[in-house]
Order: C-alpha cells, then structure tokens, then sequence
C-alpha cells in the first residue's frame, strides 16, 4: 500500500506553483549517498514507493534507506465521463510536491558503488532528472 497521511486539516488543497528551489531538505543529513531531484514536479506516492523497492532489492535489504519525501498533498480528479463544473471533484491520491535541490532517498551503511547502482535503478522509476550527490568526507 503507498504511502498516504493518517489525518489532514483539508482535505482538498489547492494546486499551488511550481517555481523556487528547495531551501530545506537540501542537504544529507542521514546517509552516505543521496538521490537529488533537479526539477520541480509532483512525485505520487505510488511512484516513491516503486522507487524505494528497487532500492531495496538491490541492497538485498543490507544498509539503511532513508525516504525524504512524503506524499501529504491530495489530488482530486473527477469522475469519468461527467460534465464540467458542480465544484471540484474527491481526492483522488497523494503526491509529495518536490522542487529542484530536494533530497529524495538516503543510503548508508553499504559499499558506496552498490549504493550508487541502487539509486541509479531508483532514478530511472522516477518521472524526473535526478543526480546523485555524496557526502563531503571531514578531514
């Protein structure tokens, strides 16, 4: 089951504006290696979730994988086939709302090559241009 919120204020937002960069959740705070989201989009939580299996298969469930990113905004869609207007249509599912610069998954605990390969594999499940950053090693 994808991930989704147990209780919301509103349950219908609006749709907001896809512009800025990310000024938080922009540095790596838990892991090793991050996959790093370059342009803005929405991210259902269908495809964060297919993401972060394939992360998992190809760490054979060995190391940590944090998800940064949770889909708490609701998108509505109307009914097939039904005329236009009479208000706005039920939630329909989630998306996480993600600008450029945001940190989308964390791996640690593992060789950095395999954990690389996993995040590769993670980016191509996702419908956006993603990089791969590493931490900076303190000297």
């Amino acid at each position: 089951m994808p991930l989704s919120p147990k209780r919301v204020i509103h349950r219908k937002v609006q749709r907001g504006r896809e512009k800025g960069n990310a000024t938080r959740d922009n540095h790596i705070d838990f892991g090793d290696i991050a996959l790093v989201a370059m342009e803005p989009t929405w991210l259902d939580a269908r495809v964060i979730e297919a993401a972060r299996i394939a992360i998992n298969r190809k760490l054979d469930r060995k190391g940590n994988v944090w998800i940064r990113v949770f889909p708490d905004k609701p998108i509505t869609k109307k009914p097939a086939e039904v005329r236009m207007g009479k208000g706005k249509g039920a939630p329909d599912h989630w998306a996480a709302v993600i600008k450029p610069g945001m940190i989308l998954f964390e791996v640690g605990g593992v060789d950095i090559n395999l954990a690389h390969r996993a995040l590769e594999l993670a980016a191509d499940k996702l419908p956006v241009i993603t990089k791969i950053a590493v931490k900076p090693t303190r000297d």
